[in-house]
């Protein structure tokens, strides 16, 4: 049976009570001992009651409670602190992990996806609809007169402007759609298993839906319209050219506009 020192040091208990203890060094070189932090291992193992700990977390160390000398018990008390110490250091690095993540992803000023997300989920797609045959719909959206509104009323009105309009797509789209804003005062809504005639359709929607929408500004109302494209794929082409292909129809619906606007 193995058993341990005070200072760390490790030797093995003879057959016979009259042997001689050989005592051994076993400095570890593994990453855990690299990572120890005696100064909180100390207080962790106080917590646990100093040398008289409760019998049952000796036992896990697989030590019997007959067996356990003072500096063996204290020693094994260190040993069970430093576990428990890791155990919290491993579970923090994961939730720093877990925010990193969150902002590698996510838009800095409105809470949606960033444009490096969105096409990581537009490859997965594509890749989803090479598979099954099923068809999938980009819309690429543009916020008309962005910029009049923040000559108008201030950068802050144009922000607040942009938040309102993240909140209406993401709250008309299903769950497993991915809502990012790809830049500056654009959108990308990625409409997971919808043909091109489901996409067309859910389009006006939630330009419609923005537009019923206007954003109230110190007690004023200030209109909010977009223009849109949609692509639709099934696997053949890349997420670089789906968003291509998405944004020129933007353009070519903003041109329309235009003229049905200068023609009024």
């Amino acid at each position: 049976m193995l058993l341990f020192t005070a200072d760390g040091r490790q030797y093995r208990r003879p057959n016979t009570d009259r042997a001689r203890m050989e005592i051994r060094d076993t400095r570890s070189s593994s990453r855990i001992a690299s990572l120890r932090r005696p100064e909180r291992a100390a207080a962790a193992a106080s917590a646990y009651g100093g040398s008289a700990a409760p019998l049952d977390a000796v036992a896990l160390a697989g030590v019997p409670e007959a067996e356990l000398t003072p500096k063996v018990r204290q020693a094994l008390l260190t040993l069970l602190a430093e576990v428990d110490q890791l155990r919290r250091d491993l579970g923090e690095a994961r939730q720093r992990i877990d925010y990193l993540d969150r902002l590698a992803d996510e838009d800095p000023l409105i809470p949606v996806a960033n444009r490096r997300a969105f096409l990581r989920e537009v490859t997965r797609t594509i890749g989803f609809a090479q598979r099954y045959g099923t068809p999938a719909s980009i819309v690429y959206i543009d916020v008309n007169d962005l910029k009049t509104i923040n000559d108008a009323y201030g950068h802050a009105a144009g922000d607040t402007a942009l938040l309102q309009i993240s909140r209406t797509l993401v709250e008309n789209v299903r769950n497993s759609d991915v809502v990012a804003r790809l830049g500056g005062d654009e959108f990308g809504v990625l409409l997971m298993q919808s043909d091109r005639a489901l996409a067309d359709t859910k389009a006006q929607q939630l330009s419609d839906a923005v537009r019923h929408h206007p954003l109230i500004w110190q007690g004023r109302p200030v209109p909010l319209n977009v223009s849109y494209g949609v692509h639709s794929f099934t696997g053949q082409d890349s997420a670089g050219e789906i968003l291509d292909s998405a944004d020129r129809a933007m353009y070519a619906h903003k041109r329309e506009r235009t003229r049905a606007g200068s023609a009024a």
